[in-house]
């Protein structure tokens, strides 16, 4: 008798693959100094909910994509905060940043020396 996929009771749906969202990103700038330096490259896994304190691809509400750090969830969105406060453009700035248009939560630094973060 043959078996077809459909028919395993394996938890696997027939033609189905779950393909994990990641994606690469790259620093401009320095207000993510000392913890990454412009040019750094980023594995970020999209779509997923972060934690406080973890580091995030953000979009403002004037369009600008950043890498910065989830600081707390707020009424509305994310609080984002640079971690050189005297350099880039944050949530004190522009304010919350709504939890869709927060992309990605960085998983580890590729380049120039692989790390998690």
């Amino acid at each position: 008798m043959e078996s077809h996929p459909a028919s395993r009771n394996d938890g696997r749906t027939a033609g189905r693959r779950s393909v994990v969202p990641l994606g690469l990103a790259v620093v401009r700038g320095a207000s993510m100094r000392p913890t990454l330096a412009p040019g750094d490259r980023l594995l970020v896994r999209y779509r997923r909910t972060p934690r406080p304190g973890q580091l995030v691809v953000g979009r403002f509400a004037d369009g600008t994509v950043a890498v910065k750090r989830a600081v707390e969830q707020r009424p509305g969105g994310w609080w984002l905060l640079s971690d050189n406060t005297a350099d880039g453009v944050d949530s004190r700035h522009r304010g919350v940043v709504p939890g869709d248009d927060v992309i990605g939560v960085v998983l580890a630094r590729l380049w120039p020396r692989p790390r998690r973060l």
